[in-house]
């Protein structure tokens, strides 16, 4: 039986939350009722997040929604969640569940983020969002000021933040181990680019599909099988981000929350000449960052992705005693005091060996990232990658998509105005064009 005094609350709480800001979690904190969660994306990655999310003890699954049905396993999961209703299009099922929905799950390619999350925002929803958060700089830090102004709880799905490996790294870097960083590299060997022409075939269309929702709000193209969906849409300038935005967001993460890192002062790529319809397949993007307590003056932030990223030769940052090899992805952070090498997804590794005589102890575990964002609802806990954090993130990783767009040239940013001083045609690409659909 559902709590109805609590929804009557939730739904008045959202009406007024423009006036007033409510501490987070005051919204669905009840000891005697769930969590409401619908998902929107459940295949791929949205899986993944449904599955999680669905398994903690305080939440009901009572909305599913799938632009293709056999790709989201939509038979499969309506039969492990009865209580679940199954939808393709997300606006429509947030307008028939609106008042029974707490929280929302966004698991989709990255064009899509922005109205899907900004419709549930918009009905009181707290949210949880995968990476990178937006498909453009402007959408970024349009939810963030709209998370913040109606006190909602969100979190971005870059899960490794909450693991202990990146804890301990942004602990041993904040406590001076290596001392102030002058450098940071940081880099991918994916290739999730595309460096030749516009497709011109046409495919049909499967019958579980809904090409019209796949789309969305992005311009028109005609389906072509195996190539937009499911997968490979982050290569397309439409609908992705490129590597940066499918790595450069997991890999950026600790850098920018180590150092402290705010809105890049300018940012300059160096790629093959746009296509305007593919990202680049190998790229490397320079950021200029004012100081913080964590670096020197003079430092300097470097990305590479594609094949033999990390194109250094014979960079001595990048070069490892002892035959030891850099990984496949990864960040280098170059220390006054020594070097700290942090894999993706595995613990941090220093040079010299000395350095590891210095390192301190601490009880510093990791925590689920799933788990926080909903104990986040009920106040138990605050999220660290909610979109006060994660909107300034995604921001950086934005603007290097744009000056990937520019090659060779310095982009000048005014993170305050929000847009490029130098270079007036790059400010159309900080922002979307949505197609009625």
């Amino acid at each position: 039986m559902k709590n109805n005094t609590r929804r009557d609350f939730i739904k008045s709480s959202a009406a007024v939350g423009s006036f007033f800001i409510l501490p987070s979690g005051l919204r669905a904190k009840s000891p005697n009722s769930k969590i409401c969660t619908a998902h929107i994306g459940t295949g791929g990655k949205g899986r993944i997040d449904t599955m999680y999310l669905a398994k903690h003890s305080n939440v009901e699954v009572i909305g599913l929604c799938d632009v293709d049905y056999a790709h989201g396993k939509m038979d499969t999961w309506s039969k492990q969640f009865k209580s679940a209703t199954a939808f393709q299009d997300y606006r429509e099922m947030l307008a028939k569940l609106d008042d029974k929905i707490d929280a929302v799950s966004i698991s989709t390619p990255d064009h899509t983020h922005y109205p899907a999350t900004m419709d549930a925002m918009e009905r009181g929803k707290h949210i949880y969002l995968q990476k990178p958060l937006t498909h453009k700089l402007k959408e970024a830090r349009q939810l963030a000021e709209f998370a913040a102004k109606k006190g909602l709880t969100t979190q971005m799905g870059i899960q490794n933040q909450s693991r202990e490996a990146y804890r301990l790294a942004r602990h041993y870097i904040q406590e001076g181990l290596i001392g102030k960083v002058t450098k940071v590299y940081v880099w991918s060997f994916k290739t999730w680019g595309y460096d030749g022409e516009p497709f011109k075939e046409k495919s049909e269309v499967p019958g579980t599909l809904d090409w019209n929702l796949w789309l969305g709000t992005a311009p028109m193209h005609d389906y072509v099988s195996k190539v937009y969906h499911p997968g490979q849409w982050r290569k397309l300038l439409d609908f992705g981000c490129g590597t940066l935005g499918d790595m450069g967001i997991h890999i950026f993460d600790t850098p920018f929350k180590a150092l402290d890192l705010k809105d890049p002062k300018w940012v300059e790529a160096d790629c093959r000449e746009p296509n305007g319809f593919g990202h680049a397949e190998k790229n490397m993007v320079r950021y200029g960052f004012n100081p913080t307590k964590y670096t020197t003056d003079n430092f300097t932030f470097t990305w590479w992705d594609g094949a033999d990223a990390p194109r250094h030769k014979n960079n001595p940052d990048l070069m490892l005693p002892n035959g030891d090899e850099l990984p496949k992805q990864g960040a280098v952070f170059v220390g006054e005091n020594g070097r700290m090498v942090l894999p993706h997804c595995s613990m941090p590794t220093f040079y010299p060996d000395s350095v590891t005589k210095n390192i301190p102890k601490t009880d510093i575990v990791g925590v689920d990232h799933y788990t926080q964002f909903l104990d986040a609802i009920e106040g138990k806990d605050k999220t660290l990658a909610g979109f006060d954090y994660s909107g300034p993130l995604a921001e950086s990783l934005c603007l290097g998509v744009v000056a990937c767009q520019f090659p060779g040239k310095r982009l000048n940013w005014n993170a305050k105005k929000m847009k490029v001083t130098n270079l007036p045609e790059a400010n159309p690409h900080l922002k979307g064009r949505y197609r009625k659909f």
